[in-house]
């Protein structure tokens, strides 16, 4: 059956399938909570100057089977000023599955000419993609047809945990002896956990006292975290959109009233997605982090949640705590795809110079 494709400029009601978008989202096998809606709606409203939004998507009949927000901007990258498209929400979302229905693949490689032609590029790049058949069939094709050069790399595994009846006891090993000692080390000061559940009328709140936590912490000296410079408009009013549908959790650290660690968390479809975590540089000695993952899995048991989630980690050396008790890991993709345009045989071309130059330093070392 053939697809019907359009292209949308925004995502605001009355202008976009909405109901038709939320329907395709649950026949996916999975997806995240930077897939939702509500969500993306708000990445839309704080573009960064030169960034602009488009988005495709693909009918059949009455049904919704493809919808893909893309970022149009410039960006220099190796020095050169380039042409990239990338997936809307780019850096701030940890994880998306790409909205294309399953056993769809071919409209999902119908979609790549149609965005060559509207959105010229040297680089379209997506971050952060959860395997899936139809994408994978999909984007393998747009590699294999018309592009210069094209890349699917393992950016980093997210452990996972299983909540289970078990984790009514303490863990074995190293890490009840870590556990212990953070729980003797905060009740020593008084220092005590706290579960947060915002709303739309609370989460102001919540994201004022995390948000000072951040600022002095080493995130908020090195100006990366959530709450960065770059970052603070978009996130809370994503996170402020996602209160308002009850998918915000949140553990705090108190000490006499105040909040001095955080962990939170983004809720979906019974997966915690642990999001943020920062902690004062003064009470770096408590093992706060720990403390409050442990809270996390001890929520979950109360909710009824079935998984704790990294949502991401570092690409190398992480050292994220639910690695002492991980039932798995989740793979997050990266696909690239260099175009046969000026910019994209040049860029390509270095960064094909530029790998090779690695692989003999790392033979030689």
């Amino acid at each position: 059956m053939t697809a019907r494709f359009a292209w949308h400029d925004d995502l605001e009601a009355g202008a976009f399938p909405a109901a038709a978008y939320n329907e395709l989202l649950l026949r996916l096998p999975t997806f995240t909570p930077f897939n939702r809606l509500s969500w993306l709606r708000a990445m839309a409203r704080h573009l960064r100057p030169g960034q602009t939004l488009h988005v495709l998507i693909a009918w059949q009949d009455a049904r919704l089977v493809l919808c893909l927000p893309l970022l149009h901007c410039r960006e220099r990258q190796a020095g050169l000023p380039l042409r990239v498209v990338r997936h809307l929400g780019y850096p701030l979302a940890d994880r998306i599955v790409l909205a294309v229905e399953p056993g769809q693949e071919a409209v999902l490689m119908d979609a790549l000419p149609r965005i060559r032609r509207a959105l010229p590029h040297a680089l379209l790049q997506l971050d952060e993609i959860l395997p899936a058949p139809a994408s994978n069939a999909g984007l393998t094709a747009w590699g294999r047809r018309g592009s210069f050069r094209w890349e699917n790399r393992l950016i980093c595994l997210v452990p996972e945990y299983r909540v289970c009846a078990k984790d009514r006891d303490e863990p074995a090993g190293d890490a009840r002896y870590k556990l212990r000692r953070a729980r003797k080390r905060s009740a020593a000061i008084g220092a005590a956990p706290r579960r947060a559940r915002p709303d739309a009328d609370t989460m102001d709140a919540l994201l004022a006292r995390i948000c000072a936590v951040e600022r002095i912490s080493w995130k908020g000296a090195q100006d990366v975290g959530i709450f960065s410079s770059d970052n603070v408009a978009a996130t809370t009013e994503a996170l402020r959109a996602l209160a308002a549908e009850d998918r915000v959790r949140a553990v705090l650290l108190e000490h006499e009233g105040r909040c001095i660690s955080y962990r939170l968390g983004l809720l979906e479809q019974g997966r915690l997605y642990d999001y943020s975590l920062a902690f004062m540089p003064a009470y770096a000695a408590l093992g706060s982090g720990r403390l409050l993952l442990d809270e996390w899995i001890r929520w979950g048991l109360d909710e009824g949640w079935q998984w704790i989630d990294a949502s991401r980690v570092r690409r190398s050396h992480s050292r994220h705590q639910l690695r002492e008790r991980m039932s798995g890991q989740i793979e997050h993709r990266r696909w690239r795809f260099y175009s046969c345009r000026p910019g994209g045989l040049a860029f390509g071309l270095a960064y094909g110079v530029w790998q090779l130059w690695r692989r003999h330093v790392r033979r030689s070392d």
